[in-house]
């Protein structure tokens, strides 16, 4: 995902992996960084590179994570980019693959 700062290192769970590591690096353009077989006491993992310094941890599970949206209320997903044009770019690509994505936000002025 070119020109992304970052997205602070947020964790993922789904129980197809192979699915959303397609879904970001095919769509999204993201980079697979490190993938780890389950072991008998750790779930199989994957490390998205979506840029900057911020990596994406995807954790395999046997049963499907909550499907609303927004489960704590507005907490928000963040993606850093150097320009308003990119997330745009971005939500376009979305869009048009039929995914469904909400309005982009700004943050206020620090």
């Amino acid at each position: 995902m070119p020109d992304l700062f970052g997205i602070d290192h947020p964790t993922l769970s789904t129980p197809h992996l192979d699915r959303l590591v397609a879904y970001c690096t095919d769509l999204l353009g993201a980079g697979l960084a490190f993938e780890r077989a389950a072991t008998p006491t750790a779930p199989r993992i994957a490390v998205i590179d979506v840029g900057g310094n911020g990596p994406l941890m995807i954790v395999e599970t046997a049963t499907a994570p909550s499907t609303d949206p927004d489960p704590l209320g507005r907490a928000g997903r963040g993606l850093r980019a150097g320009t308003y044009a990119q997330p745009c770019a971005l939500r376009e690509r979305l869009l048009n693959a039929g995914r469904p994505v909400g309005r982009i936000e700004t943050p206020p002025t620090q």
